[in-house]
């Protein structure tokens, strides 16, 4: 074996290998970008992507929103809690009954929100498309404000 293949084989052997290691998924789980499915909301607003439990259904559960440009909730509330982390652009938030943007304000990139349960609010994402990630223990609900609470 001459000098030069004798330390190609030297360095290929130490090198890392390509491939991952493998995890038991049982344990620890997780979603790559890649692995994350969105779905578009029947009004064209937002898409949504659950990443644990079911939204709809009693018990926890995880879903990152992704709101386009330009939308924003009415006013509403909730009968559970939900907390919520900015993961990116700028999420706009108003109290109370009536709706105005403009007395809305922002939570940029990296920002925790809460909605307490029964409270009336409103927000959305103004100029910029913005995605939270939000949790909490279903059903995940929403009422008009204005109805009986």
């Amino acid at each position: 074996m001459t000098m030069l293949a004798l330390a190609l084989l030297v360095v290929a052997l130490a090198a890392p290998s390509a491939q991952a290691a493998d995890i038991d998924r049982t344990s620890v789980d997780f979603k790559t970008p890649s692995d994350i499915a969105w779905v578009r909301n029947a009004a064209g607003t937002n898409e949504q992507a659950v990443l644990f439990g079911d939204p709809s259904k009693p018990g926890p559960y995880v879903v990152r929103i992704k709101w386009f440009p330009g939308n924003m909730s009415r006013p509403h509330f909730h009968p559970n809690d939900r907390f919520f982390v900015v993961v990116s652009g700028t999420w706009w938030m108003g109290t109370g009954e009536t709706f105005d943007p403009e007395r809305t304000v922002p939570a940029p990139a990296g920002s925790y929100v809460i909605h307490y349960r029964g409270k009336v609010h409103y927000d959305g994402a103004k100029t910029e498309e913005t995605i939270i990630q939000v949790w909490g223990m279903g059903p995940a609900t929403s009422t008009p404000a204005g109805k009986k609470q």
